[in-house]
């Protein structure tokens, strides 16, 4: 097995588990000059850069629309919103994941629905979501959506998840807020479901400087409501209201940033998937490493592992801070234990593989500038941690 009796010689500067700064001084001077350029227009709100960024945005995903916005929890929300859910509807969410997905369902009055997740790809589990719908009608709710999430980059089972919902006269909203830049069945994320959200938070593997978000359609019908919800629920001017809406926008400097992240996020894309494969190559011996579903590529927002049986999560990261390997655990909590949403419906028999992956999981630093060096340490101190 590669790397398996690797010297372990620490990197003298400390490990970043997502290494910004590294970025930053890659683009620096572009993106100065893109700031001092709206600086200087002095259209700070919705200037020309946002209009840019939305024509390349939908031109990078494949699809007909992009729709920027203020974060990725209004990118979701804005859709619920232009599709009228509301009370007596259920909308199906897993329950391994961030809250966002959930709490948009709760700020339009919909019941949240909690769904079980697959084990190796942490994605919602198709099977799962069929009981859940089932015993949703049983309860007397109105099964409206689904919101598969893309947990840690790769895509959810979209063609299958798809044609479940069809069968119940539901739609789909792909939460993407982890898996922009990725693809599945040679269709890139922005280009699945009825509509797909993003988030652009500085630690997402396509970030900007602060908060922002993007949704993704090929609806006209679906744009033109997002439009007006974005800005207040406006119709023909800031004066019209036609509709009860958000202040959703993205600032126009964000937007000036994210235009010169995107031009080398194709590349950071493939170092990403280079980071993984040697992971996976080097670690699958000792501990279960994330594996990506048949036709499905991943933007790696996290490196995700699981203990197998009897392996010490807690002693494992100790031991792997004590080498100054950061690690993170996403999510420890599933959301249907969570104190605000425990009262939410779940799947019939309950999430157990959410409850176990909660407790078995752990990340490692993933981002384009890991040098094989730091990799190379970072892999032998995993296995060493791992084998006590």
């Amino acid at each position: 097995m590669a790397n398996a009796n690797l010297k372990l010689v620490k990197p003298e500067a400390d490990i970043q588990f997502i290494d910004l700064n590294a970025q930053r001084l890659r683009i620096t001077p572009a993106v100065d000059e893109a700031v001092v350029r709206v600086i200087h227009h002095g259209k700070y709100i919705m200037g020309p850069e946002v209009a840019q960024l939305e024509t390349e945005l939908a031109k990078w995903a494949g699809c007909k629309h992009a729709l920027s916005c203020a974060n990725g929890t209004d990118a979701l929300g804005l859709v619920l919103m232009a599709k009228g859910v509301g009370a007596g509807d259920a909308v199906f969410v897993p329950a391994f994941t961030f809250v966002a997905t959930a709490e948009v369902v709760a700020w339009v009055g919909a019941t949240a629905y909690f769904v079980d997740v697959l084990e190796d790809s942490f994605n919602m589990d198709p099977d799962s979501l069929k009981k859940a719908i089932a015993a949703a009608k049983e309860d007397g709710l109105n099964p409206a959506a689904v919101i598969p999430v893309d947990l840690f980059g790769q895509p959810a089972n979209y063609p299958v998840i798809d044609g479940i919902a069809a069968e119940n006269n539901m739609w789909v909203m792909a939460d993407s807020a982890q898996s922009f830049g990725a693809s599945l069945n040679g269709k890139k994320v922005g280009s699945m479901g009825l509509a797909t959200a993003t988030s652009f938070f500085p630690a997402k593997p396509l970030g900007c400087y602060g908060d922002g978000g993007a949704v993704f359609t090929d609806s006209d019908e679906m744009i033109a409501l997002l439009k007006s919800l974005r800005v207040h629920g406006q119709g023909s001017d800031k004066y019209d209201n036609v509709r009860i809406g958000m202040n959703g926008r993205l600032d126009t400097m964000q937007a000036a940033v994210l235009l010169e992240k995107l031009k080398i996020f194709g590349d950071e894309l493939v170092a990403r998937q280079k980071v993984a494969d040697r992971y996976n190559e080097s670690l699958r011996d000792v501990i279960k490493v994330p594996e990506l579903d048949a036709g499905a590529t991943s933007a790696w927002a996290q490196y995700t592992l699981t203990l197998k049986p009897g392996q010490n999560r807690a002693a494992v990261m100790d031991a792997c801070k004590a080498a100054g390997v950061p690690t993170m655990v996403y999510y420890p909590i599933p959301l249907s234990q969570q104190q605000g949403y425990k009262h939410y419906p779940s799947v019939p028999g309950g999430v157990p593989v959410s409850e176990r992956l909660a407790q078995s999981v752990f990340s490692l630093p993933m981002h384009p500038y890991l040098d094989t060096e730091t990799q190379d340490y970072i892999i032998g101190v995993v296995r060493d941690a791992v084998a006590g």
